[in-house]
């Protein structure tokens, strides 16, 4: 039984009575073959106690039936507050609720999808009280022109945060291995507005940052100015001249074979000796 001293219960609550008016109850809310072990007691205060039996019920393991039993006072008999079913510590529970404009993440809208923004979008501010952004107000001013509303000061250091930690930041690992930065690129490409101080877009084709926001500090193999010495990548031995001198020895004469002139014999020993 868990209380405080100053809210111990009268004993007759967590009797042996108590427990059987307690089950009789979750047993009259749930049926009696769904009302488990008697698990525990807890205190509500000096005249209640909620008692707390196994729930039997498919899927909800871990799932407690939780009988309230009150006692008035002497003389009284106990009564029963509620009966209600009520996780446990190790309960499988559905998640938090999440409100549904909350839920949407990075990467979830799809083709044909609408997502309307909040009107009270913390990253968004009305258009003519202007954005912290020079370059914005400037447009903003021309009456007619500005657009309803441009993006607040949250809004922009929430999106540098964003790019500066993503895969295009100054961090990544391509960035860590890269021979020079993107700002000192050709094909790095500066946004307008305040962001344009660290960040722009990347113009070549041949890189994962092509089309993407990159910071000024990421880069990436393919900078503009990068060289390679000419030549062969693989090394190659040194060259070995040896000069060691080559002695030839002439072939002994052959005697020449009964019946054959010396002339044939000679031939037949230049042939033997090749």
């Amino acid at each position: 039984m868990t209380a405080t001293p100053t809210q111990q219960p009268h004993p007759v609550l967590a009797d042996d009575a108590a427990v059987r008016l307690a089950r009789a109850a979750a047993q009259e809310e749930a049926g009696a073959d769904a009302v488990g072990d008697h698990v525990g007691v807890v205190a509500e205060d000096r005249t209640a106690v909620t008692h707390l039996f196994e729930a039997r019920h498919s899927g909800y393991r871990g799932w407690n039936w939780a009988a309230t039993v009150a006692f008035a006072g002497e003389g009284t008999p106990l009564s029963v507050s509620e009966v209600v079913l009520l996780p446990g510590d190790d309960a499988l529970v559905a998640p938090d609720w999440v409100p549904w404009h909350e839920r949407v993440r990075a990467g979830d809208l799809g083709v044909g999808d609408l997502l309307p923004t909040r009107e009270d979008d913390p990253r968004l501010a009305p258009g003519y009280v202007g954005s912290d952004d020079p370059a914005v107000e400037e447009v903003a001013l021309e009456v007619g022109l500005g657009r309803v509303r441009v993006l607040s000061r949250e809004g922009v250091l929430d999106a540098a945060q964003r790019w500066h930690t993503g895969d295009f930041g100054p961090r990544s690992d391509m960035a860590r291995s890269a021979p020079a930065t993107c700002g000192t690129c050709g094909f790095y490409q500066r946004i307008a507005g305040s962001l344009g101080a660290a960040f722009g877009v990347c113009a070549n084709e041949l890189t994962p940052a092509d089309g993407h926001v990159v910071h000024v500090e990421y880069g990436c193999g393919a900078h503009s100015e990068v060289e390679v010495e000419g030549g062969s990548v693989v090394p190659v031995a040194d060259l070995v001249y040896d000069d060691a001198v080559l002695d030839v020895e002439a072939n002994a004469p052959v005697a020449a074979p009964r019946g054959e002139t010396p002339a044939a014999a000679g031939t037949a020993a230049d042939e033997t000796g090749r």
